[in-house]
């Protein structure tokens, strides 16, 4: 292959904006607290890793300001939980992260999720404490 040539490149997918309903994260929330509420998900389960497409799906639809670092956050437990060397002291610092920042999007939050959002923020600070010990 000459060296000069250059590289073809796929065209980029357009992104379509994806409209998430209240009702659509409300059940997000509930499913996310239902799962969490039997325990953690094994590292090597696909539960957990559907899980948090889902929650990375949501969040990039949400026009929402605030949310970067949970996105952020989220995206880095995903790739954390696939990699075969994470400690789990690793991802206790992710899920306590995650667990504050969800604690500040609860308390600026509106259309009765502040309740569900606390509740997540309470159990994946609980989570991150169980993991780090």
């Amino acid at each position: 292959m000459d060296s000069t040539a250059s590289t073809p490149h796929t065209p980029p997918t357009p992104e379509v904006q994806l409209h998430v309903s209240d009702e659509q994260s409300t059940a997000l929330l509930t499913d996310t607290l239902n799962l969490l509420g039997q325990g953690l998900p094994n590292a090597d389960g696909a539960t957990g890793q559907r899980e948090l497409e889902r929650w990375e799906t949501v969040l990039a639809a949400s026009d929402r300001p605030g949310l970067a670092k949970i996105k952020q956050e989220v995206s880095l437990l995903r790739q954390m939980l696939s990699s075969s060397d994470t400690q789990s002291h690793e991802v206790a610092e992710v899920l306590a992260s995650l667990g504050a920042e969800a604690s500040k999007v609860a308390e600026e939050s509106a259309n009765g999720y502040s309740p569900a959002l606390q509740n997540l923020s309470k159990v994946l600070i609980k989570a991150s404490n169980l993991l780090s010990r």
